[in-house]
């Protein structure tokens, strides 16, 4: 049986809304037993919360199925620093996962500055960030998107806001979230699954698909989010499949 990754945003909802089939096929991995986990760069929320969220719209993905950039952030910094101090640009689903891997988060000479995902990015909180990196404080930062959609459009997300501390410093930062295929590493670890036998699932040519290919996965394109049909052929790296949603999925 195949293990699964999917995004979230554009292959099980799209906006406030579910992708339809989404449901169904969720519960159809659930009912097979199917390992699998849903990725997402945002790190504004801990799994408890979108797992909340999703079951408001219908799909029921458990706490232990999602797995957030905050999530992979946390755990790598583990690896390189078990129990270090950070200064935190971001929100609670970034602070939890920190603390749960045993960092202390200050601002008094923090080992990283860790940037991630935020709806009111404060301007004192972005100097004292460039001030600890000019410091020596590694820089850190959830996942490159520049942007990302909002109420009433789209806003500037976390690759944005890293542009601005890398033009203030000098100093680049390393993104764990996707596409860096580390995030796809880490999470086939936390369901104890192998490359060879797990599908990637995306919407996104050159953040889901890319990943995946560079994992060693088989990938799969849908086409309810950002990616259309006509641009695939653009790509120099094609996926495994292209379907118009989950629901064409049979696990």
């Amino acid at each position: 049986m195949k293990n699964y990754l999917m995004d979230m945003d554009g292959v099980i909802v799209r906006g406030s809304e579910p992708v339809p089939g989404a449901p169904e096929f969720i519960a159809r991995l659930r009912d097979r037993g199917a390992r699998f986990l849903v990725l997402t760069n945002n790190s504004i929320y801990a799994p408890r919360d979108l797992a909340n969220r999703l079951r408001y719209l219908g799909i029921e993905v458990p706490d232990d199925a999602i797995y957030t950039s905050a999530i992979a952030t946390a755990r790598f910094l583990h690896s390189q620093r078990p129990n270090g101090t950070a200064y935190v640009i971001g929100e609670a689903g970034l602070t939890t996962a920190l603390h749960d891997v045993g960092y202390v988060l200050t601002e008094h000479e923090p080992e990283y500055v860790v940037l991630g995902e935020t709806t009111a990015y404060s301007f004192e909180r972005i100097t004292r960030g460039v001030r600890l990196i000019l410091a020596g404080a590694r820089f850190i930062a959830t996942n490159p998107d520049a942007n990302g959609p909002a109420e009433g459009g789209i806003a500037p997300a976390t690759g944005a806001v890293a542009a601005l501390i890398e033009r203030a410093t000098g100093v680049a930062p390393y993104y764990v979230g996707k596409p860096n295929p580390l995030m796809v590493r880490t999470a086939l670890r936390t369901i104890d699954a192998h490359s060879e036998d797990t599908v990637m699932i995306g919407d996104r040519m050159d953040t889901d698909i890319i990943m995946g290919i560079e994992s060693g996965l088989e990938t799969i394109l849908v086409l309810t989010g950002v990616t259309t049909g006509a641009a695939v052929a653009r790509f120099p790296y094609q996926p495994t499949r292209v379907v118009e949603s989950v629901a064409d999925l049979e696990p």
